[in-house]
């Protein structure tokens, strides 16, 4: 099973730019649907976004939409999130997940569809 890595949290301002990635290890990420998650404290965790296998096809919780980017570099094994004009609600640790087989466009943003995990990146917007 595929072995993730996410990097790149930190305590930035309201309105301050970030980026997180998400790195592989024991397999390639270039054959996976990947998504993005996101836990804030006492919530449960959320959808942030996903990107299928080729980077084709990208999806957005509405709450990011417009501010957040999602991208992959197969060549590099990465998937990184980009993220724009921050609120202090974008506050939670990031979690980076690869998909089930089963995975599909209509499902991307539920959770029981991808089957790794990442350990989580801390990111803390303060205003």
């Amino acid at each position: 099973q595929v072995q993730l890595v996410e990097s790149g949290g930190g305590a930035v301002q309201a309105g301050d730019s970030l980026s997180v990635s998400c790195a592989a290890s024991g397999r390639t990420l270039s054959g996976y649907n990947v998504g993005w998650f996101r836990q804030a404290p006492g919530k449960e965790r959320a959808f942030v976004a996903a990107i299928n296998w080729s980077g084709s096809w990208t999806t957005y919780a509405d709450s990011v939409k417009g501010r957040f980017t999602i991208s992959r570099a197969n060549a590099k094994n990465t998937v990184s999130l980009q993220m724009n004009n921050l609120k202090t609600e974008d506050t939670a640790v990031y979690y980076c997940a690869t998909a089930r087989p089963s995975w599909r466009t209509e499902t991307a943003r539920a959770a029981e569809m991808y089957d790794a995990w990442g350990q989580g990146t801390q990111v803390t917007v303060s205003s």
